[in-house]
């Protein structure tokens, strides 16, 4: 992984967020939400392929971080969750934006961005409103929409989003749509310690959507309305929250390497002392160098947030919440160790760092780009295409019975494509990350053979019809 202070060079890379946009769309990753109404701001919708890579995402990192350890089991927890939960967290009073409006145009902006962007004014979210307020009106801004210099104070926005339980809204009772999966586990913490084989130290890992109502600068899927996280609350002893900080650093850093992301492309920033959330004694985010203006922006975030959550929850609560120690004759509150891991962060980086174009020649000699995805097979929408090399009976027949007897011995999910020329199906599996090939030909009906192709290197060998499961298997654990 690169340091925190080396940049990663860009020269190299052929990556626009607007090319990533572009095929994301073309290729069925990511649609607009609402497409057809014109969108609906910061909303997206995953496509056939983009749902396959999603789903691919969150099953490696189940099995990887619960299934494969002992000392780790799972959670489900509901989106609606009592309005106490949230005001014992602090996300009532604590969970806000700095915000300002345009009187004229009615657009909202996040005013510690303008500070930064407009004036250049570096952590500006660490002033107070009035502080932005006042150099706002000294600055007199124009707004960045409309340019009329109309721009409202700065006020605290929550970004919670509230709805109700019941018919009618005068009578239901108010709840939130949770903006974080962590309370849910704080909150069945006592439940899962009565009913599981589990000890301190343990975690509770879970997978679902959060919500929150923030203004979002617009870098495609980076920041979004509604998103899924990958969450872990791992409950240690007080005195063992360094030792399992650094373990969970580690085990973080070889998540980055297992799916497959450029180590050059992908740092570990500490956060100063005095800009840890309100929560926490240390918190580190692994970042990622994404192209243009982005730059290096968070990935993922580990914080140790002390016996905060089980204390406020304890004492909101009235529910005794410590742990007993019964080898030590101890009773205590443990810690949290957090590893934070976001679904859409993962999905977009993925694309981002396997993105490639290559410069070529077509079959008639003439130049031409070959634009292709990089993703490790252990994420990609589909492990292998089966291409017979035309739509005649007889190929397409002995297509078809590899084609199923792959599904069914591997169970995994691999394309089956008999339309355009083999040239432009191969280009088409590039550009949606199929790492192997199998084209069936009429030598095929010979020989009893196939000729398999590699996406990265576009080598071709010969292997035994009989080899073909064989061979991926081989593949995919590699």
């Amino acid at each position: 992984m690169a340091n925190e202070n080396e940049t990663a060079p860009r020269a190299d890379r052929a990556v626009t967020m607007e090319k990533v946009v572009a095929l994301a769309k073309r290729r069925g990753f990511v649609f607009p939400g609402s497409d057809i109404y014109g969108g609906l701001a910061n909303t997206w919708d995953f496509g056939p392929l983009g749902v396959e890579l999603k789903n691919n995402i969150k099953q490696l990192w189940w099995k990887t971080f619960i299934h494969k350890r002992r000392d780790m089991v799972g959670l489900d927890a509901g989106i609606l969750m009592h309005p106490k939960v949230w005001e014992a967290s602090g996300h009532v009073v604590n969970f806000n934006d700095p915000l300002v409006d345009c009187k004229t145009c009615k657009s909202r902006f996040r005013a510690d961005h303008l500070l930064e962007e407009k004036l250049g004014i570096a952590d500006a979210e660490s002033l107070s409103p009035d502080e932005m307020s006042a150099i706002l009106r000294d600055a007199n801004l124009p707004c960045p929409h409309c340019g009329n210099r109309t721009l409202t104070d700065a006020r605290q926005f929550n970004m919670m989003f509230k709805t109700t339980i019941g018919p009618v809204s005068e009578t239901g009772q108010n709840v939130y749509l949770r903006p974080e999966t962590a309370q849910g586990i704080f909150v069945q913490y006592k439940n899962i310690l009565a009913s599981s084989r589990v000890k301190v130290p343990f975690g509770v890992g879970q997978i679902g959507k959060a919500f929150r109502n923030e203004i979002t600068p617009g870098n495609f899927i980076f920041r979004v309305l509604e998103f899924e996280q990958m969450e872990i609350e791992y409950f240690v002893p007080p005195e063992e929250g360094e030792q399992h900080f650094e373990s969970w650093l580690a085990a973080m850093a070889d998540w980055v390497q297992l799916i497959g992301l450029t180590p050059e492309r992908v740092r570990i920033r500490e956060h100063a002392k005095e800009k840890l959330s309100h929560y926490s004694t240390r918190t580190a985010d692994f970042e990622y160098l994404f192209p243009g203006s982005l730059g290096w922006g968070e990935l993922y975030g580990l914080a140790n947030r002390t016996d905060f959550d089980l204390r406020s929850h304890q004492e909101a609560s009235g529910v005794d919440l410590t742990y007993f120690d019964q080898a030590n004759n101890r009773r205590f509150l443990p810690h949290v160790i957090e590893p934070t891991f976001g679904v859409e962060r993962t999905f977009l980086t993925l694309l981002i760092d396997a993105y490639d174009e290559e410069e070529t020649v077509d079959v008639n000699g003439k130049a031409d780009t070959r634009v292709l995805l990089r993703l490790d097979p252990k994420v990609a929408p589909y492990k292998a295409a089966i291409l017979p090399l035309a739509k005649k009976p007889e190929l397409t027949s002995l297509a078809w019975s590899i084609f199923e007897r792959v599904q069914d011995e591997l169970g995994i999910l691999i394309d089956y494509d008999e339309t355009a020329n083999i040239g432009k199906r191969y280009r088409r599996q590039d550009e949606i990350g199929t790492p192997f090939c199998f084209t069936v030909d009429f030598d095929s009906l010979e020989d009893g053979a196939v000729t398999v192709r590699d996406r990265d290197t576009m080598d071709q060998q010969r292997i035994s019809i009989g080899d073909v499961v064989v061979y991926l298997q081989g593949k995919l654990r590699a």
